[in-house]
């Protein structure tokens, strides 16, 4: 097997319990299943049975062992299963305008890197925009770009060609700091915990993400800006829902407040739904003022599938990112080397979402509330 398609599989493989792709181990019984470690292999024994081959075939039922996903990968590719980074690409010059039938709008067009070519490298094909589209914005903060315009034109086709959009100066300065106030408040008050791996408490969880956290709703004492920006999300997503990737989205997650806390910290490739658990798209707002990656780390790295390259996304303040959940866009966190803020939400499809519930699947629902997107948010500035 050359090295080349052993790269491709293994970019198709991910732990069934956390979605984590490196140094992965093989289901000695059906062979299609992979887990980083036997913990997690016992862990999702209760699923996996049911879905094993020779499970199906009446044999016993006792948890197999586990082989090494790529033997002969050990011996051709080690290079690539020590880790190193994807080989970057030179980017593509940027090219003119272009309209909004499938591709990006004239106003989005803004493409450049998403980090310098010559040393960390970034998407060309994609052509991840540095900065993302600029959310026009008034003195006062108040974006001047209509919800709706802002959806139709720019992120439905962003999203439906790449699978990745990008956000600037979403809510404005003086909103974004309101809400950072709140989450350093959180923060300092000792409400965020270690990040667990889906709803699963396992003692490697450090080892795979070292970020803290804490579920807001949004409605809770002290958290009415945070409320305000899952709103005016929520406003956006009404807009592109029945449009993008004809997801029929009727919900979302609860807020993700998260922070890494420097020193390091990171979040190692993964997949958020790698076995559909009902999560479609995946919103994060960066809230990391004066961030220069070059210094502070930190970035996220996304992988689209079947592509050579990455993008390369910086957590700059008031930015907003969406990507798909699944399998499409595996990421990471790179190490952060100073204190690192988001908020990120998990919107849901109906249909992926009911079959989850059937299958339980449904680690992500736990943190799951319902939101109705069928009516504009009634939350406006003197609220917040």
């Amino acid at each position: 097997m050359s090295c080349e398609a052993s790269e491709l599989n293994r970019d198709r493989q991910y732990c069934e319990l956390c979605g984590k792709m490196d140094n992965l181990l093989k289901c000695g019984r059906c062979r299609n299943s992979f887990y980083c470690s036997k913990e997690h292999q016992k862990q999702d024994w209760k699923k996996h049975k049911v879905v094993c081959k020779e499970a199906e075939k009446g044999q016993s039922l006792s948890q197999p062992a586990l082989q090494p996903a790529h033997p002969e990968q050990h011996q051709l590719c080690r290079a690539e299963k020590g880790g190193e980074p994807q080989k970057p690409v030179e980017p593509e010059p940027k090219s003119a305008p272009q309209s909004a039938d499938g591709n990006l709008p004239a106003d989005g067009e803004r493409m450049r890197d998403s980090a310098p070519s010559d040393e960390s490298g970034s998407i060309s094909n994609i052509k991840q925009p540095r900065d993302g589209i600029n959310n026009n914005i008034k003195p006062n903060g108040q974006a001047k770009s209509h919800p709706q315009k802002l959806a139709m034109e720019y992120i439905v086709p962003c999203m439906n060609k790449h699978g990745i959009c990008v956000v600037d100066n979403f809510l404005g300065e003086d909103r974004g700091l309101c809400i950072l106030e709140e989450v350093k408040s959180l923060y300092d008050t000792g409400r965020f915990t270690d990040g667990q791996l889906v709803s699963q408490k396992s003692d490697s969880s450090k080892d795979i993400r070292g970020d803290k956290i804490t579920w807001i709703e949004g409605k809770e004492p002290g958290c009415e800006k945070i409320g305000f920006l899952m709103s005016r999300v929520d406003d956006l997503v009404r807009h592109c829902n029945g449009k993008m990737g004809n997801y029929k989205i009727n919900g979302r997650t609860k807020a993700m407040v998260a922070c890494y806390p420097g020193n390091g910290t990171g979040y190692v490739r993964h997949v958020d739904n790698p076995n559909g658990d009902g999560r479609c798209v995946t919103c994060i707002y960066y809230l990391n003022r004066n961030w220069d990656a070059k210094d502070h780390g930190g970035l996220l790295r996304i992988f689209p599938e079947g592509k050579a390259q990455f993008a390369d996304i910086e957590p700059r303040f008031d930015r907003l990112l969406f990507f798909w959940s699944d399998r499409r866009n595996p990421h990471e966190v790179q190490p952060a080397f100073s204190t690192r803020f988001a908020i990120t939400v998990w919107y849901f499809d109906a249909d992926e979402r009911a079959r989850a519930k059937e299958k339980y699947l449904t680690g992500a629902g736990e943190k799951g509330v319902k939101v109705e997107l069928n009516k504009p948010s009634d939350l406006s500035l003197k609220d917040v």
